[in-house]
């Protein structure tokens, strides 16, 4: 006997709708800033209820693909920010029980060679913007959700110094993981702060140079001493992260 057939999928009216419409959008058949036609000119189109082409609209809006600009009734085709698609791969890692240890084991992976590409591709404007983060961290008086927010900010402005989309998105969750993470340990620790200015002064001035390697090599010490910090601290690697600052 042959082996029997799987039930088909039956999809709702609106997801198809959906769809539809987020194929153009992802072939750039439809362009960003480009106007959708009116909900009642697509149901027309699509041959379905006003109602069905609201609820596909709502789910492309959800995944940032359209949104409705101030003063318009009509939705427009958007770009979804790396910020808000990371926020949701945070979530879902936060979910499966994420560990410092596993934030801590993934920028060892990621950030060293990141560091070193943008040392390499950095412009004159992103250098000001690497030493700019740097200088609001060691900033005197700020307090821990400041100090996080700021330390996550030069990671953020090294990966744009890169010019790879891919690795900012790559970064980006990790990033919203590191502030909780970092936030459990930087005031437990004197030495912290102080060693957190003093690598990136450091990878500063390997940006300034152009000095692929030193930027490598200064970013990995830079996350080792994040493990340290948390030995010292008395802190377990294994903590579970739980959640933003």
């Amino acid at each position: 006997m042959s082996a029997a057939f799987a039930p088909l999928i039956l999809e709702p009216a609106y997801r198809k709708v959906a769809v539809a419409i987020g194929e153009r959008i992802l072939s750039r058949v439809l362009r960003e800033g480009e106007r959708l036609p009116s909900e009642t000119e697509l149901a027309r189109q699509f041959g379905v209820n006003r109602s069905t082409v609201r609820e596909a609209l709502r789910e492309l809006q959800s995944r940032g693909l359209v949104q409705r600009r101030p003063g318009s009734k009509l939705m427009s085709v958007s770009r979804p920010h790396h910020e808000a698609v990371a926020a949701g791969v945070s979530d879902a890692l936060l979910l499966h029980d994420v560990t410092v240890r596993d934030v801590w084991e993934a920028l060892t992976i990621l950030e060293p060679p990141l560091a070193e590409a943008a040392a390499r591709t950095r412009s004159a404007a992103d250098l000001a913007g690497v030493t700019a983060a740097a200088d609001a961290f060691g900033a005197a008086r700020i307090d821990a959700p400041q100090a996080v927010q700021r330390c996550a900010e030069f990671f953020r402005c090294l990966g744009r110094a890169t010019h790879n989309p891919v690795l900012g998105l790559a970064q980006e969750p990790l990033l919203q993981l590191l502030e909780p993470s970092l936030a459990v340990m930087i005031d437990k620790l004197p030495q912290a702060r102080t060693r957190i200015a003093t690598a990136q002064r450091r990878l500063v001035e390997a940006l300034a140079a152009r000095d692929a390697p030193g930027a490598h090599d200064w970013m990995a010490r830079h996350i080792r001493d994040f493990s340290r910090g948390y030995a010292l601290a008395g802190i377990d690697l294994g903590l579970r992260v739980t959640g933003a600052v």
